[in-house]
């Protein structure tokens, strides 16, 4: 299994909290964004003599939740067509071994979500990386290197819409391009639409549930953790109008029981939240990316494409090893007391050796904090590169 990239530089971080450093942690999309009055109520006012197991599929007032959120998005789907997850993660989890046998083969533009990796190892799965470029914002390769990387063993192509780690918004015209390959192929088309809500400068989010013709090609990997800053609740679904998947993914849903009882509660509550909690929420993390990459922009040396949704950014420094440059930060710098945390982002790539440069930073916190980590880091290269020539 390898290791987090978002998580692996915890026990260096720890050190320097334990110092006495303050810590900013931009390593993890945790958001500071109050959970939904709505979700927290949910759980104050269950009453019940047991906490009992749920259907394995989740609760059908939660399936059902979730198929009007989709309906109002413009996605047919129904409450059958749900299959309620601990997680986003046990939802990647359950569509790949759904879909693939060990030594089959899945397709997925690079950098991406670095658990993919692990969920593939625990799968038997080969990810076939198609490496994108942070020199035109990680916009989607050309179709041809797709249709190149297909064999025999080859399962389906996998994107995260908005990306995570790049912030990346696919445009209507790439996922038409997606569509035209998946179904030339018949290949299944996966997309982690985890951060749907989040995109900015008038931009919108078209998922793969409304592309034609995908009824039986097309499954959704969804997520209430960030859409309403519950990470805590580990609540997501596989959604998907192909029957035999849906069948197969509960299987695996059988196995482990049920999901858990108070955060389908919890998130029963969250699908109530009125639409103004989103127009308020956009505009703070707009705020928020302006500041952090407007920042990054003015460090001689740092280059960092503006990300159009979810809420992470990729960035280039100034360094050979990324990785070394974030254990340093973090074990002998300080400015004004404080230091920073970030994801080295070689870890959210298949290829080695791609991405060592890079870093994502999730702009997760209050403004006064992502200026103070803009400081950090622009005073942090200009030490870290003295000492080392």
């Amino acid at each position: 299994m390898p290791e987090s990239p978002i998580r692996k530089l915890v026990p260096y971080a720890e050190a320097a909290a334990n110092k006495g450093v303050e810590v900013l942690y931009l390593n993890i999309g945790q958001p500071d964004i109050s959970t939904p009055e709505s979700a927290r109520n949910a759980v104050k006012e269950f009453d019940a003599d047991v906490l009992a197991y749920s259907h394995s599929a989740g609760m059908y007032e939660l399936r059902s939740g979730f198929a009007n959120y989709y309906r109002s998005h413009g996605m047919p789907v129904s409450a059958e067509d749900v299959l309620i997850t601990t997680g986003g993660s046990e939802a990647i989890q359950f569509a790949l071994g759904s879909i693939t046998d060990p030594g089959d083969e899945l397709i997925i533009p690079e950098p991406f979500y670095a658990n993919y990796n692990g969920f593939s190892v625990q799968s038997g799965v080969q990810v076939v990386p198609v490496p994108s470029s942070i020199e035109n914002g990680f916009a989607l390769p050309p179709i041809e290197e797709f249709e190149k990387k297909i064999s025999q063993r080859t399962k389906g192509i996998m994107i995260c819409n908005p990306g995570n780690p790049t912030g990346y918004l696919y445009s209507e015209a790439e996922l038409d391009k997606l569509r035209e390959i998946v179904q030339r192929h018949d290949l299944y088309l996966l997309a982690d639409e985890v951060y749907r809500e989040f995109t900015y400068d008038g931009e919108s989010h078209k998922s793969i549930l409304q592309l034609e013709g995908l009824a039986e090609h097309a499954i959704v990997l969804d997520s209430l953790s960030k859409r309403y800053s519950m990470c805590g609740a580990r609540i997501g679904c596989i959604v998907s109008r192909n029957k035999e998947l849906i069948s197969t993914a509960l299987k695996y849903g059988q196995a482990r029981l049920s999901p858990p009882t108070l955060a389908q509660i919890a998130s029963i509550g969250a699908l109530r939240t009125p639409k103004a909690y989103f127009e308020e929420v956009l505009g703070e993390y707009q705020e928020r990316r302006n500041t952090l990459v407007g920042g990054l922009k003015s460090i001689e040396g740092v280059h960092c494409p503006m990300p159009k949704g979810a809420f992470y950014c990729v960035a280039q420094l100034p360094v050979e090893d990324a990785e070394a440059f974030a254990k340093w930060l973090l074990s002998e710098f300080q400015w004004e007391g404080k230091t920073l945390m970030f994801a080295p982002n070689a870890g959210f790539y298949s290829t080695s050796g791609l991405g060592k440069n890079e870093v994502r930073l999730a702009y997760v916190l209050e403004k006064e904090k992502l200026q103070q980590a803009v400081e950090i880091l622009r005073n942090g290269l200009a030490t870290y590169n003295a000492l080392n020539g």
